[in-house]
């Protein structure tokens, strides 16, 4: 593990003064609000991409912080850090139960715009897009 520069302590305790969540992997524990709220403050703070995992990270507890103890020790000595993305999709991977994802997946398939599922509205914006740019390609209004 790496030891931290005065300027990553300094923007460290910065982070901590949002008074960030901890995530401790329970099962009553909401993963993607931990999530959530950890992104906002450190987009807030511009510093997402640049210190964003290794912060979040420090805010795991108990089976939350094995888990991300275990990913570090089983990493190659060279691997780079994984990116907010990365650490974000592991992370919902990891914590969130498939039956919420599933409830998840099905809300979104219900969803609606007007009388078309979003599936059926997406299909249709795009042929009235198709149609505008082969009817007058230049002057596109999509």
């Amino acid at each position: 593990m790496a030891v931290a520069s005065e300027d990553e302590q300094w923007r460290l305790e910065r982070f901590k003064k949002y008074k960030p969540p901890v995530f401790s992997g329970l099962a009553l524990d909401n993963a993607l609000g931990f999530l959530e709220e950890c992104h906002r403050i450190l987009d807030t703070m511009c510093i997402l991409g640049f210190s964003g995992v290794s912060f979040t990270a420090f805010q795991l507890r108990g089976a939350a912080y094995q888990w991300w103890r275990t990913f570090e020790l089983d990493s190659p000595v060279e691997a780079t850090s994984p990116t907010w993305t990365q650490f974000s999709d592991m992370f919902l991977r990891e914590f969130v139960p498939q039956s919420l994802k599933d409830a998840w997946s099905a809300v979104f398939e219900h969803l609606r715009q007007g009388t078309m599922t979003v599936l059926e509205y997406v299909v249709h914006t795009y042929q009235i897009h198709e149609n505008q740019t082969t009817n007058n390609p230049s002057n596109p209004q999509f």
